[in-house]
């Protein structure tokens, strides 16, 4: 418990500078409300990789950090302009020890926001923070205990999802962990294009892996031919695991090689002494949702909350949204080669 002279003295908020950069992550770590995406790196990655302009916010009372807030201003012409905690993370918001550092740091971000003319301000929560706030109900998350013993996670699979699993083990299926991005590459931005949505740069996955060290790994399962099938970047942090980005091959579905991998990523976590499976954000009603589902996984709301400030309406960047449809149709008629290249420059804004 904090000495009662801790909590008389104010609340103070600042950008941070580089130097607060391991002060910063060790907050991060031990804040139970943070999460990886809060980490100070991704500062540099919003504003090296994608040129995001970036608002990071330091709370301090008496010379110690209280919380912090990551923010990114995504400006486009044809997704609007907007202060985000945090583009391309499923988890943002403020990360703070009480009330007082939160909402001292809420009430800075809604002044920059205004500042900078943004349509709005919004907080990727996972616990609601603002009843009076617009807030997106569309996206659910999925994360569980693991057991430290492989076969009770097994064990744990609903009998159906078992089976699949069990068939790809039968397929002589094989996970191997890739030194470098070239084989996952190929297969998410293939998996990608077939859905209809622009693919992330390469330079992006690459920085990640640089940035993250041991904390970003990617796993590749390959046919007993050697053929590539599916493969995933997962990002590590405390003891949890993040199975991220990942894309599969047409031959994936027929030879269960979906399912084997989420399998080896568990029991490679679970031998890591991982104790947290995080399968992440999934929209309510899809097929990934369903398949999470089938895994034994619950979903779990998360309270993504607006400041509106030139719209009447929460902004539906995303392909449920029926106006992207053509385009979706477009973008799977077009070459790969052409829609990898210009790909980068529109998903940047979408964040």
């Amino acid at each position: 418990m904090r000495p009662e002279a801790e909590f008389m003295t104010a609340v103070t908020v600042r950008a941070p500078a580089d130097a607060d950069r391991a002060n910063w992550n060790a907050f991060v770590e031990a804040c139970p409300t943070a999460s990886f995406f809060h980490l100070f790196e991704w500062r540099d990655i919003m504003r090296d990789v994608f040129g995001h302009a970036t608002h990071y916010l330091l709370a301090e009372r008496g010379g110690r950090i209280c919380g912090v807030l990551p923010l990114a201003q995504v400006k486009s012409r044809l997704f609007g302009h907007s202060l985000v905690s945090l583009p391309f993370g499923v988890y943002g918001g403020v990360a703070a020890d009480d009330d007082e550092a939160a909402l001292a740091l809420e009430t800075e971000a809604q002044r920059i926001a205004q500042s900078l003319g943004v349509d709005h301000l919004e907080f990727r929560n996972v616990e609601a923070r603002h009843s009076d706030w617009p807030t997106e109900d569309l996206y659910v998350t999925f994360r569980k205990q693991i057991s430290p013993d492989v076969e009770e996670n097994m064990k744990a699979i609903p009998r159906k999802q078992r089976a699949m699993v069990r068939k790809g083990i039968n397929n002589g299926l094989k996970a191997v962990f890739d030194a470098d991005n070239s084989r996952f590459f190929e297969l998410y931005s293939d998996n990608v294009h077939r859905h209809g949505t622009p693919a992330m740069s390469r330079r992006y996955f690459d920085t990640l892996r640089r940035t993250f060290g041991e904390r970003c790994s990617v796993m590749t399962v390959e046919g007993p031919d050697g053929a590539l099938l599916s493969s995933v970047m997962s990002f590590y942090f405390r003891d949890e695991i993040l199975p991220y980005y990942a894309g599969d091959a047409v031959a994936a579905r027929d030879l269960a090689a979906n399912d084997f991998k989420y399998w080896e990523l568990m029991r490679h976590a679970c031998e890591r002494g991982i104790r947290v499976f995080d399968y992440g954000r999934s929209k309510q009603g899809t097929g990934s949702y369903s398949f999470k589902k089938n895994w034994g996984f619950e979903p779990t709301p998360l309270h993504y909350e607006y400041c509106l400030y030139k719209r009447d309406s929460l902004p539906r960047n995303n392909p449920s949204n029926p106006k992207y449809r053509l385009m979706i149709e477009v973008w799977r008629r077009m070459p790969r080669s052409f829609a990898n290249t210009i790909g980068p420059f529109i998903v940047r804004n979408l964040g």
